[in-house]
């Protein structure tokens, strides 16, 4: 980003995409750890990575926000993904390709990617 107009586009663009809803226990929350150690460890890009994708796939039960320290600062950026009635699954070291395949793996299929998660 090179300037507050930019900034102020990339919001609107992703506002429009993404949408607010109401909190709804039948969505899968997608969780991006956004404190200012996950933004240093490349949170943004991430974050940016699952609202584009999700919108991209088409997946209608996902909702993707972002909070402030999860508490694992060596492991960031960090995600979690809580779905309803499912034990929540916390993903480590999370690169916009790993984004990828978390959301045609887990998202999509059902299927946790194991090997990013922490042990």
């Amino acid at each position: 980003m090179k300037s507050l107009e930019e900034l102020k586009a990339i919001r609107e663009r992703m506002q429009g995409q993404v949408g607010l809803r109401e909190e709804d226990d039948t969505v899968t929350r997608v969780v991006v750890g956004m404190a200012t150690c996950g933004i240093a460890a490349g949170a943004r890009p991430v974050l940016t990575a699952f609202a584009e994708g999700v919108q991209e796939k088409g997946i209608k039960n996902v909702m993707v926000t972002q909070t402030g320290c999860i508490g694992l600062c060596k492991y960031e950026p960090i995600v979690e993904v809580i779905q309803p009635g499912k034990e929540k699954v916390t993903y480590i070291k999370v690169t916009p390709e790993k984004a990828k395949e978390i959301i045609d793996q887990h998202l999509i299929r059902g299927q946790v990617v194991s090997e990013y998660t922490i042990k």
